[in-house]
């Protein structure tokens, strides 16, 4: 079996008004990291109990260099300028699997809730440099996505 090409992840971010833009300009790699929230327990005749509660998910997107042409720039810029907080800097992500069976151009993806935070702005002689960091809210919902018109359809 083939392994699975990186590039066929793709994890798009809504910079408003439903506009989405694709992460991975200039980004050499991009992870969510789960952080599972575990209970470990040992009770006193020594059996151990484990229990995963859930998730805490984020993903931090370092380098992201500035490029006036990309939509998440202006979006960050945003943040930046008016120092936006709370729901300011909630939106939504989607994460589509290219790999998957398409149809009619959409494939399989999950939409969910983020909160963007922007750790710094400046860098160093490669270029003005914006890394965020992404959290993720919940309320997935399960669905298509059509990278070609950058629209999401949820699942009935």
């Amino acid at each position: 079996m083939a392994r699975i090409a990186r590039k066929m992840l793709q994890h798009f971010l809504n910079t408003g008004s439903d506009t989405y833009a694709v992460l991975g300009h200039a980004l050499e790699e991009f992870s969510v990291e789960f952080n599972a929230d575990i209970e470990k327990k040992k009770n006193i005749l020594g059996a151990n109990s484990i229990a995963l509660k859930g998730y805490e998910k984020e993903a931090s997107v370092e380098p992201y260099i500035a490029d006036p042409d990309d939509p998440v720039y202006e979006f960050l810029k945003g943040i930046i300028d008016d120092e936006k907080v709370l729901d300011e800097v909630k939106t939504d992500i989607v994460k589509v699997e290219l790999f998957g069976a398409a149809s009619t151009g959409a494939y399989p993806a999950t939409k969910e809730d983020v909160f963007i935070e922007v750790v710094s702005e400046g860098g160093d002689t490669t270029g003005y440099q914006i890394p965020f960091n992404i959290h993720f809210a919940g309320n997935r919902v399960k669905g298509t996505f059509n990278p070609t018109t950058k629209t999401f359809t949820a699942e009935m």
